[in-house]
């Protein structure tokens, strides 16, 4: 099995790499592949709507998003961290996010998601809500943890000591590995749930 973790920091071993690093640990014991790719300190431009992803099945700007792709449809779980700007994620990571699941087409549903979050104090929830919509609207689970996401510093290397935050980050990655597995087997004995035709409606008539 594998997870792509996402390292939307521009700090590549800041607060959210120590996050990310705790459930690395808990991957690696459970013998699950992984690979932090660091994309908060790229030059990474957001989505022009041109459509061309339709046609050709990748981003018309040929940069670190069409490289994820094939990393993207190959891993079985996604973690997605950030730290928190303004309330919100860095915007290089949401542009990066928003090119990343708009132009791959594979079929993303039960590939299991989980979002962490860093902050020195406020905006970790709204933060950790903007994350998981990037999952909820593709079909994929969402991982839980044991509180929503979070771990808490502002220098880099203070995150390493919130141990309610460290336990947390361990947690999720247990109960993801558990969820991954059991879908898993749930693919080999069930198959993937049916779907109906997309309905796609809008409130112009």
């Amino acid at each position: 099995m594998k997870v792509l973790m996402i390292n939307g920091s521009p700090r590549s071993h800041g607060n959210t790499y120590i996050a990310l690093h705790e459930m690395e640990k808990v991957f690696t014991d459970s013998e699950i592949e992984t690979e932090i790719l660091h994309v908060g300190n790229k030059n990474i431009r957001g989505c022009i709507a041109c459509m061309s992803c339709v046609k050709t099945g990748k981003c018309v700007f040929d940069d670190i998003v069409n490289e994820t792709a094939r990393k993207f449809e190959e891993c079985d779980g996604l973690v997605i961290g950030s730290p928190v700007y303004y309330a919100s994620a860095n915007a290089t990571l949401i542009a990066f996010l928003t090119r990343l699941f708009y132009s791959t087409h594979f079929d993303k549903t039960m590939k299991v998601g989980a979002a962490v979050v860093a902050a020195r104090r406020g905006g970790l929830s709204s933060t950790f809500d903007e994350l998981n919509k990037f999952f909820t609207i593709s079909g994929m689970p969402v991982a839980s943890g044991q509180y929503w996401n979070s771990i808490h510093g502002r220098e880099a290397g203070e995150a390493a000591q919130d141990a309610e935050g460290l336990q947390g980050m361990r947690t999720l990655a247990n109960n993801m590995t558990f969820l991954m597995k059991s879908i898993a087997l749930g693919k080999e004995a069930f198959g993937l749930p049916k779907k109906e035709p997309f309905q796609r409606t809008n409130f112009i008539r």
